[in-house]
C-alpha cells in the first residue's frame, strides 16, 4: 500500500510504496530510513495530525487506520544520544568539578590557602558529593531500564552545564578557606547527614523498584506499588518518591553544610523534577484505569 509523508506545514515528503497494514511503526521507520538515510530510526517521529502525539514503535499502521492512501506527518527530532551516555555525562562532570575545588584549592583560591585550617564537615561533604554522584554512575550501568533509547543531543549540553555549573557554585563556597561551619554544631551536622543517608538509600530502593518492575529487554509498565522494603511505602503517597528522596537529600546536605548555593540547587532540582513527576503521574492516571487516587505527583498530600 501507498502512504503519504507530509511535513508539519502539509508539505509533502515522500510517498512509501513498500507498506503493509501489519507492520509495525518501528518497521516503517526502517523503511523511510532506506529512503533518507540521514534520518535514522531513533530521530523519527510519526504523527496521525500535525500536533498529534507520535506513534509509539510496537504499534501496527492497522491500529491507527492507516491505509493504502492515507498521510502521515513526520518530524524530525534532531541528532540523538544515548540515555546512559547523558546519565554518565551529567554525573560524572559534577564528581570531577566539585573534586578540583577540594583536592586543587591553591588553584582556585590561591597559594595562601595552604595555612588554612578546615572543619570537618568540609570533608564529610567531599564523601557525601563523592557516594551520591558514583551512585548515578553505578545506577545508569548496572539498574536503570530506559524505556526510550535516545534523546535529543542538544539536552546534553543543556543538563550538563546544570549539573557542572552548580557543582562548581556549590564546591567553590563549601572548600572556600573562609568556610563557617554550621551554626548549630553537632547537631546540625549530624541531622544534615542522617538525613542525606537516609533520602539517598530511600532513593535507591526506589530505582530499584522500578527496575524490577520492567523485565529486561521488555517495554512492559506496570503501577508501581510498594515492596517489603519499608522505605517503598512512600509509594503509597506519590508516583516519583525517587525524586522526593532525591530532593530531600539534597536538602539536608545543604542544612549539613550550612550552604545557600546547595539550596539554590535544591530548589532548582525540586522545580525540574515537580514537572516530570506531574507528567509522569498523569500518564499514569490516563494508562492505568485503576490507578491509585489519592496518590499525589511529588509530594505527599500536596503536589
Amino acid at each position: 500500500m501507498k502512504v503519504t509523508v507530509l511535513s508539519s506545514s502539509g508539505k509533502t515528503i515522500l510517498e512509501l510504496k513498500e507498506l503493509e497494514e501489519g507492520m509495525t511503526v518501528r518497521e516503517l521507520k526502517n523503511v523511510f530510513h532506506r529512503h533518507k538515510s540521514s534520518l535514522y530510526p531513533s530521530r523519527q517521529m510519526f504523527r496521525l495530525e500535525p500536533k498529534s502525539p507520535g506513534l509509539k514503535d510496537d504499534d501496527t499502521l492497522a491500529q491507527h487506520n492507516i491505509r493504502d492512501g492515507s498521510s502521515l506527518y513526520f518530524k524530525d527530532l534532531g541528532p540523538q544520544i544515548g540515555w546512559s551516555t547523558v546519565f554518565l555525562s551529567e554525573y560524572t562532570g559534577p564528581l570531577a568539578a566539585y573534586m578540583l575545588f577540594y583536592f586543587r584549592p591553591s588553584w582556585i583560591y590561591g597559594s595562601a590557602v595552604a595555612q588554612a585550617s578546615y572543619h570537618n564537615v568540609v570533608h564529610v561533604a567531599a564523601l557525601c558529593w563523592t557516594f551520591h554522584y558514583l551512585k548515578r554512575d553505578l545506577e545508569t550501568l548496572f539498574v536503570h531500564r530506559f524505556s526510550k533509547g535516545t534523546m535529543p543531543i542538544l539536552n546534553l549540553f543543556k543538563n550538563c552545564s546544570y549539573y557542572w555549573g552548580f557543582a562548581a557554585f556549590i564546591s567553590y563556597f563549601v572548600n572556600h578557606p573562609l568556610y563557617t561551619p554550621p551554626m548549630f554544631g553537632d547537631l546540625q551536622f549530624y541531622i544534615g547527614l542522617g538525613g542525606f543517608l537516609f533520602c539517598e538509600y530511600g532513593n535507591f530502593v526506589c530505582h530499584c523498584l522500578f527496575r524490577d518492575l520492567r523485565p529486561a529487554g521488555s517495554k512492559v509498565r506496570r503501577i508501581p506499588v510498594p515492596n517489603s522494603n519499608p522505605l517503598s511505602l512512600m509509594f503509597h503517597f506519590v508516583s516519583c518518591p525517587n525524586y522526593t528522596y532525591e530532593i530531600g537529600a539534597w536538602f539536608f546536605f545543604s542544612i549539613m553544610t550550612q550552604s545557600l548555593p546547595g539550596l539554590l540547587f535544591t530548589a532548582g532540582g525540586a522545580a525540574q523534577m515537580a514537572i516530570w513527576a506531574l507528567g509522569k503521574h498523569r500518564n499514569y492516571r490516563h494508562e492505568f484505569k485503576d490507578y491509585p487516587r489519592g496518590r499525589k505527583a511529588i509530594f505527599p498530600f500536596f503536589l
